[in-house]
Parts: C-alpha cells; structure tokens; sequence
C-alpha cells in the first residue's frame, strides 16, 4: 500500500466497516511506521483491472510487529470478492512477513458474531485465546482474541488447494501514478483514534 492507495482504501474502509471505519489519518501513520529498514507496518492492496486501463482495488491488509510480537491489524475483501480466496491470500501475506518480521506469535481480534472470518483464521491455525468485552463501538459488540503460536507454521505449503488461483493480484509496490503530487500532510490521530484491528 502507498499513499495513493489511501483514497480506495477509505471507500472499501468505510463500505465494510461504517461504525468504526479508520480515518485518513490512521492510514498514514500506519503508513509511515511501514517505511525505512526500521519500519514495523506491512499492508499490502489487492487490485484487479477495471476493463478501462485501470484497476479496481478490491482488498487490503495490514500487520504490526511489536518486539516478537505481530498483530494482524486488519484484513479487508470486498463483498463481490468473498469466497474467491482472496482473504486467504492476504493473510498468507502477512504471515510471510510476520516470519520475516520475526514474529514468534501472532495475535488478532475479530468480532464474536464474524463467524465467517472466525473460520478463516482456525484454518490456517489461529486458536482462540479470550474475549475483549464491549471492544468494538458503537454496538457494544464483544472481540474474540485469537492466537497463532508460529506464524510460519500458518503458511500454506506449495501443493495447497485452494481458490486463491482466481484471486486478484496483492501488490505492495504498485506502480506510481503519472506526475504524483505530493501528498498533504497527514492529520495525526488522537490517542483515542489510534489504529485498531477490524474484524
């Protein structure tokens, strides 16, 4: 994800998750702790060509690393998209660079009443580990916390089956568009604002 992915990640953002919908400014400080040998944020975007020369964004996600900790931070498919592996692609990306981050534990909240994306996670091997009560606002609705011991040990072997073949493309370094401008500076998010998982 870069910059100018910001703007169609807000519409998924805001189509799929409307009561607590991340702000432009959460993206970009997600977005600079990404940057530099130092940098602790992966998110990647999933695109796929719209039919007039240009692509439609159509998924995105993101991961923290934290000492030898990493925490899935998000995970975003659009409606048209679920069931085609798509969501399964993105977590495979983050667990690659989880390992890579060195990440001896994985850990995520996703809504107790998301049970479709509860059965993702066990597949690839995350347990539940406790409940966050009243975590996702408005709505009171409690998180379940789920754990992954060994984030290699989630990674789908070469020979894996799945409907990940017909899913859009991840990328993590589009290509830039003609003459960038620069971005505006990002406005910072409160303590209150600060990045919290989706799920």
């Amino acid at each position: 994800m870069r910059w100018w992915d910001i703007e169609p990640v807000l519409r998924l953002e805001r189509e799929l998750f409307p009561d607590d919908a991340w702000s432009k400014g959460m993206f970009w400080s997600e977005l600079a702790h990404a940057r530099g040998p130092g940098g602790t944020r992966r998110y990647v975007v999933a695109v796929e060509p719209a039919g007039d020369g240009t692509e439609r964004l159509v998924g995105y996600a993101g991961l923290a690393a934290v000492g030898s900790t990493g925490d899935v931070q998000t995970i975003a498919v659009a409606a048209d998209h679920w069931g085609t592996g798509l969501g399964a692609s993105l977590l495979t990306d983050l667990l690659r660079h989880a390992t890579a981050f060195e990440c001896a534990e994985l850990l995520l909240e996703v809504r107790v009443d998301n049970t479709r994306a509860q059965k993702l996670y066990l597949r690839f091997g995350f347990e539940p580990i406790g409940f966050r009560r009243g975590y996702y606002q408005p709505g009171n609705v409690d998180a379940l916390v789920m754990r992954l011991a060994d984030p290699a040990s989630g990674i789908p072997g070469p020979d894996a089956v799945t409907p990940e073949a017909e899913a859009p493309a991840i990328r993590a370094t589009p290509q830039a568009p003609e003459a960038p401008q620069a971005p505006e500076a990002p406005e910072a998010p409160g303590p209150e604002q600060g990045p919290h998982p989706h799920g």
